[in-house]
């Protein structure tokens, strides 16, 4: 809960307190990373859904996994990725102050992933492409309302079908990207884990910092208290760090608050 210690008093994340976390990426691979890891998120949820306005969402959201997975050689990235973490983590076997369990449990998860992304053949979401169906959709919902049932029948055709039926193809279409969410999903959560946070002050809604060679960063994570109706502006490079808070008003321009605010700031990188 905010405390009450003044105006100007720094208010904190302390224990019990619900807390929000803000997450910017410092690089385009972990950028990437994080955008399919949340297209990922929305397409479960769409598909798990019996309504076919929800099932609709979740065909434009597969395209957009598509769209975000093609522009970079994602499989292989993910592969060099999983490959290094695997000998950086061959290296703690024999260090005591590793879980041997909870090592060799991360290590399986690493194999089994690197396995079924090397078994998975060709380019990514090559089925979705090879579909005429699935283009002719895919090209027409680019267009404001282009997905009305006039301008494709067939498309309004499956979506009138018993839920059932639209989920079994849906998870057809959903199967061939798995070992990609799977993968990420490693590579996520070993970043997230590598930081540790700080406790910081951002003294009249402004915090900056110079960063040096012990600071370099691919993800920073800012954690505030929820109830805290500020919102934290990131701007970062090699050389420095500023994140300003500004005020939450749908009816207004943002705005820098005048308050201290406290928060956790992490640097994570792999």
């Amino acid at each position: 809960m905010r405390r009450n210690l003044g105006d100007n008093a720094p208010t904190s994340c302390s224990r019990g307190t619900e807390l929000i976390t803000y997450e910017y990426p410092l690089n385009e691979k972990v950028r990437t990373l994080l955008r399919l890891e949340d297209l990922y998120e929305r397409l479960y949820f769409f598909v798990s859904g019996e309504d076919a306005r929800a099932h609709h969402v979740a065909v434009g959201v597969l395209f957009d996994i598509v769209d975000v997975a093609t522009r970079a050689d994602l499989k292989s990235e993910l592969l060099q990725e999983l490959e290094r973490q695997r000998a950086v983590l061959e290296g703690l076997r024999n260090n005591p102050a590793v879980s041997a369990k909870s090592l060799q449990t991360v290590l399986g998860e690493i194999e089994s992933t690197v396995s079924v992304l090397l078994a998975s053949a060709g380019k990514f979401a090559q089925h979705v492409r090879d579909s005429e169906w699935l283009s002719l959709i895919r090209q027409r919902g680019t267009l404001p309302g282009g997905l009305c049932e006039f301008d494709l029948p067939s498309y309004h055709y499956w979506l009138n079908r018993e839920a059932a039926l639209r989920q079994r193809d849906l998870q057809s279409w959903l199967a061939p990207f798995l070992p990609i969410d799977e993968a990420l999903g490693i590579v996520l959560r070993v970043l997230r884990d590598s930081g540790r946070s700080s406790r910081q002050v951002a003294y009249n809604g402004l915090f900056q910092l110079m960063l040096t060679a012990n600071k370099v960063a691919q993800l920073l994570r800012i954690t505030v208290a929820r109830d805290l109706p500020y919102v934290p502006e990131i701007s970062a490079n090699r050389y420095a760090l500023n994140i300003r808070f500004v005020g939450f008003d749908l009816d207004d321009r943002p705005r820098q608050i005048e308050q201290d605010v406290e928060f956790d700031l992490t640097f994570c990188n792999l």
